[in-house]
């Protein structure tokens, strides 16, 4: 199954094109409104534009299933205030790809709210994961989690990310996810393997830093006759064990940390080089920017992991497609 996400942050529309979903599966709209909902700004913690994320299904689906064709999700943007990004391309923003991505399409860039790199295009991964739902067992379960915000958990965390709103800065965070009931032996050899299919897919939400399996970082300061998990009664695994064995379920659940780096637009006065001027001078951004990544990342991780698992499950004949 092959996503590809299209749109520009401050264009008409953003969205995502699915190839490969099987015919005759029926999805939930209401599931599909929740989802989106999930993901969507205007509250909280997350950026201030107004967006209602509604989604039209183009093509690929009649009468309520999908006919085996491509299905094309249009999510429209609404709230755009690309007066915001006059000072682009000349005055590049700290953090952001608006200069590598200008210098490689010779300028033809759309940089305004960060373009065809902005998390805006996350909503079409929402939307392609939660039409998923219907083909994935029902004892695949996937659980979804902040973990932590700047380091802290919990009303710290949150208390930590609202000082650096008020403070015109950002914050780091972490997601923190579970899966768990995958039959043993989902995954192929090597790249499909199901860490580096999840990690690749991960590491492509933007602002990703880092995908942890298992005991993660840790396991590098460990022994082997600590880390190596014994097969119990039955074949089982004790609580923790690694949940992939040479990128196979092990039937043990697989517990995986996603981390973000701190959201790079932020009002805080930063200098930066301005190529009209030739001088370095101060920047202060007055776009509308989320000053923490985890909590509506948390959404796009499970619908990510959602779509990988679907991969899989078809390429391994586990789900008919």
């Amino acid at each position: 199954m092959i996503v590809t996400l299209f749109g520009e942050s401050h264009g008409p529309a953003v969205g995502a094109l699915i190839e490969g979903m099987p015919p005759n599966i029926e999805f939930d709209l209401e599931q599909l409104i929740a989802d989106m909902i999930s993901r969507r700004p205007g509250s909280g913690l997350a950026s201030k534009r107004k967006e209602t994320d509604d989604v039209e299904i183009m093509s690929g689906v009649h009468e309520g299933k999908t006919t085996g064709m491509p299905i094309l999700l249009l999510i429209k943007n609404q709230d755009v205030r690309s007066k915001d990004y006059s000072f682009l391309p000349y005055q590049p923003r700290p953090g952001h790809v608006d200069h590598p991505i200008n210098i490689k399409t010779g300028g033809a860039a759309d940089l305004r709210g960060g373009g065809s790199f902005s998390a805006r295009l996350t909503a079409g991964l929402v939307a392609a994961g939660s039409l998923t739902r219907s083909i994935i067992p029902e004892d695949w379960i996937i659980e979804t989690k902040v973990g932590a915000l700047g380091g802290l958990e919990g009303e710290e965390g949150i208390a930590l990310a609202e000082q650096a709103r008020k403070e015109g800065d950002s914050l780091g965070s972490r997601v923190d996810m579970v899966i768990s009931g995958l039959p043993v032996g989902l995954g192929e050899p090597w790249f499909d393997g199901l860490e580096p299919a999840l990690a690749r897919a991960l590491m492509s939400i933007p602002a990703a830093r880092a995908v942890e399996f298992g005991r993660g970082v840790n396991a590098g300061k460990m022994r082997g006759s600590a880390h190596n998990d014994k097969w119990g009664v039955d074949m089982s695994l004790s609580e923790g064990a690694d949940g992939a064995l040479g990128g196979m379920a092990s039937g043990a659940p697989i517990h995986v940390r996603i981390t973000f780096k701190p959201p790079s637009g932020i009002s805080l006065p930063q200098e930066t080089f301005n190529q009209i001027s030739g001088m370095m001078e101060e920047l202060a951004i007055k776009g509308r920017h989320d000053p923490v990544i985890a909590p509506r990342a948390r959404p796009v991780v499970e619908a990510v992991a959602r779509l990988v698992l679907a991969d899989l499950g078809i390429q391994g004949g586990y789900i008919d497609g």
